[in-house]
């Protein structure tokens, strides 16, 4: 059954708070229930969305941490795939992170044979660059526009972006050891992904910036 749940708290200072948007998570695979508590910690409905007519039904989509193998073989099954290229080329906003950013990434290495991707995000995508599961981490990660402290995010298996084009906006890279420098947040339009794990903590600012992103594109659209 999917769910639809009204968050009972506030929009951040600052959000747009003309309407309350409908946030999907693609609940195929991944962290369905952390990203969804993050979302409704924003002030935004939520909708868990398997099939093609759940998500007619959002102004926003997460498309969470997993693998990504599995992520996009399930969206195949479920007949989800061509649906989801739809709405994202049409302009639903969109939120990916660690698989989720491979399944928005145009172009990705090491993925296995014949792998697919929803695509949207003018970036290459190099998938476990951080490495296996023993490799996890976390890291302080400035993130622009989202506060001055750094973000205290979780890497699992992450990929990290290996090039972006020219309207893609760079919002976090690593910072130390030496993989610093690597870009793990970006931007591009309605569009946003994150090579670690926001849902995991405490912190949602991510979240509050992309359930703004998505206030901003209904105010345009009305």
């Amino acid at each position: 059954m999917s769910r639809l749940v009204l968050a009972p708290c506030a929009p951040p200072e600052g959000s747009y708070v003309t309407a309350v948007p409908t946030i999907g998570v693609l609940a195929l695979q991944g962290d369905v229930r952390e990203h969804a508590r993050a979302l409704e910690a924003a002030g935004v409905r939520t909708l868990d969305v398997r099939r093609p007519e759940e998500l007619e039904q959002v102004d926003g989509l997460v498309l969470p941490g997993g693998e990504s193998t599995t992520m996009w073989r399930l969206a195949r099954s479920f007949e989800m795939l061509e649906p989801l290229r739809k709405r994202i080329e049409g302009g639903l906003p969109a939120y990916g992170s660690c698989a989720g950013m491979i399944m928005l990434a145009d172009r990705i290495r090491d993925g296995v044979a014949g792998q697919e991707t929803i695509g949207g995000i003018d970036m290459t995508v190099r998938r476990n660059a951080f490495g296996r599961q023993v490799d996890s981490f976390e890291s302080e990660v400035p993130l622009t526009g989202m506060g001055d402290t750094p973000y205290h995010a979780v890497f699992i298996r992450a990929p990290w972006v290996e090039a972006v084009g020219d309207a893609v906006e760079v919002l976090g890279r690593a910072e130390g050891g030496a993989n610093a420098g690597r870009i793990v947040a970006v931007r591009q339009g309605r569009l946003m992904a994150t090579a670690f794990h926001p849902e995991l903590t405490g912190d949602f600012r991510v979240h509050h910036y992309f359930a703004d992103l998505v206030r901003r594109a209904m105010d345009e659209e009305e």
